[in-house]
């Protein structure tokens, strides 16, 4: 392969060099084609056949090697061959060079491209393959565009060789009649541009805009199509239905409400979702007190000898329960009332793209959002339903603690719990299928957090698969199998909790009615703008994915309202470029942008800069060292690409490189930035600081060096050693 890129290369090369070399192109310009008009024409009529094929031939190798004067020589098809025949022979001649121009752009350079930027190119290819006729439609029609550097740049993309072959074809038609035409008119051009009036480039840009209105005929005639079935009311009681009062729900009907629109909110069980009643808010007061446990029974390490410890689980949960009591009124149905949303409390579904039924009560509405959440999945173990399991929405009502516990997964929310009630004395052996725990993560970050594990006594089986719960009076067991040996074992526990995942709440309210489609992981299928198959119903939050985390749903909220609201005048596609999430062990993972592991699996070169927190003075006093900063940067330059922190509140010093990352800040003003000492948030501006080492300029600084050694009148010392504590590779 690599042989024979390089041979097209060098044919090229010599094409190219024998056009420059030979001085060919005083053959393809203005002057000299009017001066040899009259003996092209005696050559066309004396050799017919021989003059069409040398002239489509040159033309095919002009265009191809994207060689200047294709202009001159549509000129010249109108002047030799008229215009039926200009045009016909043109046409199949531009577009077939054109291709080949194409294919050696797609040959020569798109896997380097793509090696260098597979992150741009594969959202780039995404909008191509979906709409890369009518883009390549779009600029055909408008000379205004170099034609050869979209055959150069459309070569890079993933768009059909066929696809672009057609679209060309006839989306230069109307450029070619027009320059052929002129061509029968050569005696009276005086340049290439002559044709071009203001006029004509009018004419070429409403041509330009055809696809446009096409797309949108079609986008009518799809939505006509889908639509067709139902009969649409003739007026509306509401302008925006909202379905769920978790965080994408609230959000939406927040932003539905300031701007006036008649907005219902639709909520099923409790105000807040998820998250408020079963998952982030709980499970952090949970992990609050677990800490606390942790820190007492470390006392010492503190130099405090002894700190009495004695609590009651109950008193625990019930902290909790006060807790998600005090954030309640944030997302009451009375604070939602004043804000101008009309909340019901009832069961919502969809009985037509505009019409949702309330237990009993049908409302019309011009748009709909689905923000039904997720609940967590039980996975169907032989036995489980006998033996009995908590998740973590139904763990919250526990009042006494197990004195020994299971728990399925290793994921966020398997080792959040599992260290929880470890830290709380629970004897807890956790089982997950992976090879490692936090398999999204880099392997450096997952062996740190399984050390931390089992530090807190968890009995950790990474790459044991669960096959069956037995029961045998009150004694249960987990039967599990080792991948690697395929031995079997048997874990006895009082407790098993099902940590292994959410799924979208897809059942229920009217999708299977309505046609609407799931994806392979079984979340509603939308497009950029989060619209389902029925242009006026979206969907956001974990019941849209791709992601399930509080922020994004509301993050998605935003889009969804706003395009649900004023998508007629204009509508917004996600944007997903920046997306933190934080997994709150102890210690803290937290991420943004890509993994050393993703990088290296899409190919995307990076640099790696790396800041121990046991170099950092206040990490050093609280006595919580462990953990690091990772950056990824565009090798040799400051420009993020990504960022993993492992330690004490990494959540929350991951905000800074979400802000450089979402405007484009990179290392360089990081460390330009005052930190405040003696705080954890310096450790972002020292990792920054090894980053600018490894590209100091180390020539300029010998040449400092012996400036300063002149300066004090003796011979140039040699460098100072770098200070320890980072690296950088």
């Amino acid at each position: 392969m690599k042989t024979r890129k390089t041979v097209v290369f060098l044919l090229l090369l010599a094409a190219i060099a024998a056009y420059v070399f030979f001085d060919l192109g005083q053959y393809l310009n203005l002057a000299y084609l009017k001066s040899s008009q009259q003996a092209f024409r005696h050559y066309y009529e004396t050799q017919p056949a021989q003059a069409i094929a040398l002239y489509t031939l040159i033309y095919i190798a002009a265009t191809a090697l994207s060689l200047p004067g294709a202009s001159v020589l549509t000129l010249a098809g109108g002047a030799l061959f008229g215009v039926v025949t200009g045009t016909l022979i043109v046409s199949f001649a531009a577009s077939i060079g054109a291709t080949l121009a194409f294919l050696t752009s797609r040959h020569l350079l798109r896997s380097w491209v793509r090696e260098r930027f597979r992150g741009k190119l594969e959202a780039i290819d995404a909008g191509i393959v979906r709409d890369g006729a009518f883009y390549l439609f779009s600029l055909r029609l408008v000379p205004l565009f170099p034609f050869f550097v979209i055959n150069l740049l459309m070569g890079l993309t993933a768009i059909r060789t066929w696809t672009f072959y057609w679209v060309s074809q006839v989306g230069m038609l109307a450029g070619t009649v027009a320059y052929v035409n002129a061509g029968t008119q050569l005696a009276q051009i005086d340049s290439a541009r002559g044709i071009l009036s203001p006029g004509v480039i009018g004419s070429f840009v409403l041509l330009g805009l055809f696809p446009l209105l096409a797309r949108k005929l079609l986008q009518a005639i799809q939505a006509r199509q889908v639509y067709r079935k139902w009969t649409r009311p003739a007026r509306f009681d509401r302008n925006l239905i909202v379905i769920g009062a978790g965080a994408a729900g609230l959000v939406t009907s927040y932003i539905a409400a300031v701007v006036k629109a008649k907005v219902t909110l639709v909520e099923g069980h409790k105000m807040g979702g998820d998250c408020l009643n079963f998952g982030c808010v709980p499970s952090k007061a949970l992990i609050r007190s677990a800490n606390f446990v942790r820190q007492a029974r470390d006392a010492q390490s503190l130099g405090i000898a002894r700190a009495d410890l004695v609590f009651d689980f109950a008193d625990v949960m019930a902290r909790i329960h006060r807790v998600i009591g005090d954030i309640e009124p944030h997302d009451s149905v009375e604070r939602y009332t004043k804000l101008g949303v009309d909340v019901v409390q009832g069961t919502a579904k969809i009985v037509s793209p505009w019409e949702v039924e309330i237990d009993g009560r049908r409302l019309s509405t011009r748009a709909i959002v689905i923000a039904a959440g997720a609940r967590p999945f039980v996975p169907p173990i032989p036995g489980i339903e006998e033996v009995g399991y908590l998740t973590s929405d139904t763990l919250w009502s526990l009042r006494e603690l197990p004195r020994r516990m299971v728990v399925l997964g290793g994921g966020p929310i398997g080792c959040e719990l599992a260290q929880a009630f470890a830290r709380f004395g629970v004897a807890v052996t956790q089982v997950e299928k992976a090879p490692r725990v936090l398999g999204r993560e880099d392997p450096d970050v997952s062996s740190l957090v399984a050390q931390s594990l089992k530090r807190d006594d968890i009995v950790l089986m990474t790459g044991h698969e669960a096959i069956r719960c037995e029961r045998d009076g009150e004694n249960k067991r987990l039967v599990v199998r080792n991948d690697a040996d395929g031995t079997e074992a048997a874990i006895e526990f009082d407790l098993l909790l099902c940590a292994v995942g959410r799924v979208a709440r897809t059942e229920g309210y009217g999708l299977e009615e309505l046609g609407i489609a799931l994806t392979p992981r079984k979340t509603i299928q939308t497009d950029g703008f989060l619209q389902t198959l029925y242009p006026n119903i979206y969907a956001c939050g974990d019941v849209a994915g791709p992601y399930q985390f509080t922020h994004t749903a509301a993050h998605q909220a935003w889009y969804a309202a706003v395009n649900a609201l004023f998508g007629q005048f204009r509508r917004f596609r996600v944007d997903y470029s920046v997306i933190p999430w934080c997994t709150f062990t102890s210690p803290e993972v937290a991420r943004v942008g890509l993994s050393e592991t993703e990088a290296r699996e899409q190919q995307v070169g990076v640099e790696v800069t790396r800041f121990a927190l046991h170099e950092l003075d206040r990490a050093i006093a609280d006595g919580t060292t462990e953990g690091f900063i990772k950056v990824l940067t565009v090798p040799g330059k400051d420009k993020i690409l990504g960022v993993t922190i492992v330690g004490e509140h990494a959540g929350d010093l991951l905000a800074e490189y979400v802000l450089a990352m979402k405007h484009g800040l990179g290392l360089n003003k990081i460390l330009g930035t005052i930190h405040t000492y003696p705080t954890l948030a310096e450790a972002n501006k020292y990792v920054a600081g090894e980053w600018k080492r490894a590209h100091a300029p180390q020539r300029l600084l010998e040449w400092v060096g012996r400036y300063h050694a002149w300066r004090r009148g003796g011979a140039a010392a040699p460098a100072p050693s770098a200070a320890a504590g980072g690296t950088h590779e």
